[in-house]
């Protein structure tokens, strides 16, 4: 062995092994301190404390929000509200697909079609076209299409006016939200589809709209919660029983007005609670492919915001 491995730093005592001498000191990791984490977590804290206390003091029966919670009515309505939504999101995403392909079409006529009618229904309010839809009979007593003929009243009930007004009005931005979503793809992916034989539409189903459903599915979810909350204006405007309507007939037969509608917005919050998590993971499957690291589930989330309370280990 050389003298340099002989070599002992000064001060150290005899008998310690070179090896051991040199190693370096344990090195104490002190964490930083953030005080202003702290005094903004005070601050909201003693918000919310407020909030709590005013509501809690406050001339509300919660008591019959549970009593009501399960009620037959309110069970109905909120049946009614989740079919008027899935129809509605049905009808206006199909219809939306329809609109994207004419606006995007080298035909001027179909093109200027749509974009009219992508202008009409987003230039005027949602709760304007269902007053329209249910008071058609004012207009037209009688429905005539060649196959069909009956009396506006039979045929415009609540839930055909609110599915028209909902699901028309909700086409118009699907096929906004379908439009971006087929630019998004490459102009490559079509010429060399139609370069293996592929007609327009086998291009459209097997190539692009697979690759734009990575940009369709999130703003589609968003307007499906967005739809599940515009519902209830079916409530007032087409006289449909949905979940607002059952609540608020509760309320004015109970004289629990303030209550029900608290009820309402508890469903309403359970509602979108759940779309919003079948929602997370629909997009979590179309990132695939897309990113080295799928995004963490919600329980993942849970698991990494556990482990930031955890006391930081010192470095060796």
């Amino acid at each position: 062995m050389s003298e340099a491995n002989d070599k002992v730093p000064a001060g150290t005592p005899a008998g310690t092994p070179p090896a051991a001498a040199s190693r370096p000191e344990a090195i104490k990791a002190i964490p930083v301190r953030h005080y202003g984490r702290w005094i903004s977590a005070i601050l909201v804290l003693a918000v919310l404390g407020l909030l709590v206390n005013a509501f809690a003091n406050a001339n509300v029966n919660y008591g019959a929000i549970p009593d009501f919670l399960f009620d037959s009515t309110v069970l109905k309505g909120l049946r009614n509200t989740v079919v008027i939504t899935v129809v509605s999101m049905a009808l206006g995403l199909g219809l939306g697909i329809v609109l994207a392909v004419m606006r995007l079409s080298k035909n001027p006529v179909t093109s200027s079609v749509a974009w009219g009618y992508i202008w009409f229904f987003r230039g005027t309010p949602v709760y304007v076209q269902l007053l329209i839809w249910f008071n058609l009979a004012l207009i037209f007593p009688v429905i005539n299409l060649g196959f069909y003929k009956d009396e506006m009243n039979q045929f415009m009930t609540p839930f055909m006016a609110a599915l028209l007004g909902l699901g028309l009005n909700e086409a118009a931005y699907m096929s906004e939200i379908v439009r971006a979503g087929i630019q998004s793809v490459d102009e490559g992916q079509t010429e060399a589809s139609h370069a293996l034989g592929m007609t327009q539409g086998q291009n459209l189903r097997r190539v692009v709209l697979p690759q734009a459903m990575r940009v369709i599915v999130p703003p589609t979810g968003n307007e499906f919660i967005n739809m599940l909350k515009t519902s209830s204006l079916a409530a007032q405007a087409a006289q449909y029983a949905e979940l607002l309507r059952s609540t608020t007939d509760i309320g004015n037969t109970t004289g629990a007005t303030v209550e029900m509608l608290f009820l309402a917005a508890v469903w309403y919050l359970v509602l979108t609670s759940v779309f919003s998590v079948g929602q997370y993971y629909l997009e979590r499957r179309y990132a695939r492919g897309t990113t080295r690291n799928l995004p963490p589930t919600p329980w993942q989330r849970i698991k990494q915001n556990l482990g930031t309370f955890r006391r930081p280990e010192v470095a060796r």
